[in-house]
């Protein structure tokens, strides 16, 4: 009579599982922090910029009250979008090759925690961004806007990076650490220029920018900077949903089927 028992190993305590996305999360974030060529750009460019061409547009501020707010979420935007497509496209098109993915697979740690820590370094870093935006703001008086408001748009902003960081995770999936930054730098422009953050596009062809997340994002930082928003919010949130859903779902099946 056979009397063997199949070895079913116990499962990981909830707090166990919390401390290894935790720490994932951690030392990435420190890995992207730590490297000039990553931080430096997607930290100070967008700051630099909001405040060089906010003092370039104070006499179109006076003709049009709302083209502060519009600068200020414009970009917010453009600082969140970097960090996310870029930790994910060109980072993980190089792991890839790397082997880094095949090790993370053999050691004893939840699947999804690789992916996690990239995604909240993204939005670690969108944080950062958004929150020196927004002192820039402040501290020369570029937006009247409540500190709710404030919060507001700083969680829409964090929260808005998913849907890059999944377009970014798409990339990283099938390109190769050659090709990921020009691939990554022609999405990363196409998007801020057709979804039409800074320069409004031609009537033609402004049907375009409500095929880029980054316009929907932006709209919603309008609407909660009071300045009103093409189409419904739900309609906003619905695009930037479907797009995470989208490209996620995609990822997650190729990188099943290949790795």
């Amino acid at each position: 009579m056979n009397t063997s028992v199949a070895f079913v190993p116990a499962p990981m305590p909830i707090a166990r599982v919390v401390r290894v996305y935790f720490a994932e999360a951690k030392y990435e974030s420190l890995r992207m922090l730590r490297a000039p060529a990553f931080a430096v750009p997607f930290l100070l460019v967008p700051v630099a910029l909001y405040s060089f061409f906010g003092a370039l547009t104070t006499s179109s501020a006076n003709a049009n009250p709302n083209v502060p707010s519009y600068l200020f979420t414009g970009f917010s935007v453009f600082g969140a979008m970097g960090p996310a497509l870029f930790g994910f496209g060109m980072a993980l098109a190089l792991e890839r090759e790397q082997g880094v993915l095949t090790l993370k697979r053999a050691l004893p740690m939840p699947p999804a925690a690789y992916l996690s820590a990239k995604m909240l370094m993204a939005m670690f870093f969108a944080a950062l961004t958004s929150i020196s935006i927004s002192i820039a703001a402040i501290a020369f008086d570029r937006v009247e806007l409540s500190p709710e408001r404030l919060i507001g748009i700083f969680a829409i902003i964090v929260l808005g990076t998913i849907p890059f960081g999944a377009i970014g995770l798409f990339i990283g999936a099938r390109v190769s650490g050659r090709a990921a930054p020009a691939v990554v730098n022609v999405v990363y422009l196409a998007m801020v220029y057709l979804s039409g953050l800074f320069i409004p596009l031609p009537a033609s062809v402004r049907w375009i920018a409500a095929f880029s997340p980054a316009f929907h994002l932006n709209q919603l930082c309008l609407a909660m900077a009071g300045v009103g928003s093409i189409m419904t919010q739900t309609m906003h949130v619905a695009a930037l949903a479907g797009v995470a859903v989208l490209f996620a779902g995609l990822t997650i099946r190729r990188l099943t089927r290949v790795g």
